[in-house]
């Protein structure tokens, strides 16, 4: 029986639109039938259909936060120039997920590929759009951005992943592994039985305790950044910005989402071949790593940047780590947006 939890709704994440694209057959198998896209949309398709950016959600986020941080007019993602669309991902609560199934907790695996493949059928029958002027998203949304320039080479003319790997490292796996367990050791997860969002609390604030380990650096707490954003020491910051911020999600949710981040990889189209793989991308690619991010580290980002053609490596600096995303460091953003504005800017 579906959870109701009204922490995924209109009220917090709006506004956005309901999509059922149909039936979605999976990658690893089974189905999801009546698959539904969370979408929001901002600015107008131009008659060539040829000004629209999308924007995929990363792991926890919903459209409302990148609305927030990375729109705007006079920005580089400008609704008065482009049409914007953020569509969430499968499992993320807004779109079909497993808090809101027939079954949560026999949910089927989904992977990075499935999303995009979603999106692609929403693009195209949805909207008509065959040619994407930018694809853009940070963390789970830069595999997602990945995986569409390789797998839609002709359709994606610029790409901009942002603090996120073509293909996870295993180190990489593990971290997201101990995000797992935090959740999974919960006594109250019942192997995806409960029967409330909330009865899994322990296990979300011990999920939110990791992500203070890892999402943030060890410099952003030297330098007190957590006392600069309003809070007096760090026990303060995990119980009212971290625990506040993942205790109201659903723990299939995140599991589900977490399941595909460990398994992101562009390789699988090309039989393991990850230059093979990256080899295929035609768009205009800016790869922007973010200097002390811990997931994703600019040295694995740089890597793969090697193997791109047309590509440059853009490493935005923050002190942040991976969780400058969030829009709290006004210089990391001010990089991305000055990066995407040029990219916007070349011819592709």
């Amino acid at each position: 029986m579906a959870i109701d939890n009204a922490y995924y709704g209109q009220e917090g994440h709006g506004p956005y639109e309901l999509y059922d694209i149909g039936t979605l057959d999976l990658e690893d198998g089974g189905r999801i039938d009546n698959c539904k896209l969370a979408v929001a949309t901002f600015g107008r398709l131009n008659a060539a259909k040829d000004n629209a950016i999308l924007i995929p959600t990363w792991y926890s986020g919903t459209n409302k936060l990148l609305e927030q941080v990375y729109t705007g007019k006079g920005r580089a993602l400008d609704p008065d120039k482009y049409f914007l669309v953020i569509v969430n991902q499968i499992g993320n609560g807004l779109s079909t997920s497993p808090h809101n199934s027939a079954d949560p907790a026999d949910f089927p695996k989904v992977r990075i590929g499935d999303d995009v493949r979603a999106q692609h059928k929403l693009l195209t029958e949805k909207f008509g759009i065959t040619s994407l002027a930018l694809v853009v998203g940070g963390s789970m949304g830069a595999q997602q951005t990945y995986e569409w320039a390789v797998r839609y080479p002709e359709m994606v003319k610029r790409a901009a992943p942002i603090a996120g790997t073509a293909k996870n490292t295993e180190h990489d796996f593990v971290f997201t592994e101990t995000l797992n367990e935090a959740i999974t050791t919960d006594p109250a997860w019942n192997g995806g039985h409960y029967k409330a969002s909330s009865d899994v609390a322990a296990g979300l604030k011990r999920q939110a305790k990791l992500w203070t380990v890892m999402g943030w650096s060890t410099e952003f707490f030297k330098e007190g950044r957590h006392r600069a954003l309003g809070f007096d020491d760090i026990h303060a910051f995990i119980d009212n910005f971290m625990t506040g911020y993942f205790a109201p999600m659903d723990a299939n949710d995140l599991l589900c989402m977490a399941w595909k981040w460990q398994r992101g990889d562009v390789s699988r189209m090309t039989g393991g071949d990850l230059r093979a793989a990256l080899g295929r991308i035609k768009a205009r690619t800016f790869v922007m790593p973010i200097s002390h991010d811990m997931f994703f580290p600019p040295s694995d980002c740089q890597a793969e940047w090697r193997l791109i053609s047309n590509a440059e490596f853009r490493p935005i600096q923050s002190v942040d780590g991976h969780l400058a995303l969030f829009g709290v460091d006004p210089a990391a953003v001010a990089q991305i947006d000055k990066n995407l504005t040029e990219l916007l800017a070349t011819p592709a």
